[in-house]
């Protein structure tokens, strides 16, 4: 994604001046059946996401799944759901904030989200509002995947195209192997093992996609595996100390293997008692690290005899995190300069 502008976009645009879109995945507006129906509506319509023929895809999708999937999602949400409303904006807004403070005032920052609110359409308007000429969209996906960041940035220029501003456009890719981004999370697994203790195994644990999709060349799992190792390098685990895993299965393809909740069921199988997870693809708590880790999967590995699951936080808007996104901004502007 690399489009030039030919013209400016405001009359007070400065040429130096950065607009750094900070995009995460979305989340409904209330933990409600109606606001899931329309919020799946849009997140499983993305053909990058389900990947299978419109024509058959589609009637299924709202004669059943939008039917059925809403009500059972809504109850999942209102489990996390807290009184600022949703994990994953609240997390997200503050990291937005403080990553805005600490790029100081040659920079201008909006938050929006590939799905729901706020939009993408929205947060480039608002940047376009700010006279900005350049704009860099900084998907929080450590982790490059065609259903995440490729359809973040194909959303990204068709809005463009609609908002009609020919601005000069840069794209963070991934930064799954980046040490600002590797350090912050040891930095995260050891402050939390120095307050709670350490667990018998360490599961890394990230979102999954469909196996046909890595076999067909999404580099999505390779980099995965190469956070994961490189952060259980800077821990110092050795093999059998920590493990991969992918979680969040949608559909009845076969996904990334092995899978989280199944890896934990092995691990009290083996006599383990606490295990500790961390989940690196997620910047921002969200339903899926508040809810199907720390809540459900917790209650099947005590299930299998089991006694503690311990749920590591994602880096949300810590200082260290901060620092990480600030460095991939200030780099990708000194490139381009």
């Amino acid at each position: 994604m690399d489009r030039h502008a030919d013209s400016p976009s405001a009359p007070h645009t400065r040429a130096d001046s950065l607009g750094v879109l900070l995009v995460n995945l979305g989340t409904p507006d209330a933990p409600t059946a109606f606001a899931l129906r329309r919020y799946l509506a849009e997140f499983l319509s993305d053909p990058d996401v389900v990947t299978l023929p419109r024509i058959l895809w589609l009637p299924l999708l709202h004669c059943l799944v939008l039917r059925t999937r809403p009500a059972k999602s809504a109850e999942a949400y209102a489990r996390i759901w807290t009184r600022a409303g949703s994990p994953l904006l609240v997390n997200s807004q503050a990291l937005a904030d403080k990553l805005e403070a600490a790029l100081g005032s040659g920079c201008k920052l909006a938050l929006g989200m590939r799905y729901g609110n706020p939009s993408l359409s929205s947060a480039l308007a608002a940047l376009k509002k700010t006279g900005v000429a350049r704009v860099l969209v900084l998907p929080l996906y450590p982790q490059y995947a065609a259903a995440t960041t490729g359809s973040t940035l194909k959303a990204v220029d068709r809005a463009l195209k609609r908002l009609g501003w020919s601005s000069a456009v840069t794209a963070i890719r991934d930064y799954h192997d980046r040490p600002a981004y590797i350090t912050a999370l040891a930095e995260s697994v050891q402050e939390h093992w120095a307050e709670h203790g350490r667990g018998q195994k360490l599961i890394v644990s990230f979102h999954g996609i469909p196996k046909q999709i890595s076999d067909g060349g999404d580099p999505y799992a390779d980099q995965c595996d190469g956070t994961a190792r490189l952060l259980a390098g800077r821990l110092g685990l050795k093999e059998g100390e920590w493990r991969l895993t992918f979680q969040s299965r949608f559909g009845p393809a076969e996904w990334l293997k092995p899978y989280t909740e199944e890896a934990l069921i092995e691990c009290a199988a083996q006599g383990l008692t606490r295990v500790d997870v961390i989940c690196p693809g997620f910047a921002a708590d969200c339903l899926e690290t508040l809810e199907e880790i720390a809540l459900r999967y917790a209650d099947s590995f005590r299930a299998a005899g089991g006694k503690e699951l311990c749920y590591i936080p994602a880096l949300n808007a810590r200082d260290a995190h901060v620092r990480a996104l600030a460095e991939l901004v200030l780099q990708k502007q000194r490139e381009r300069a």
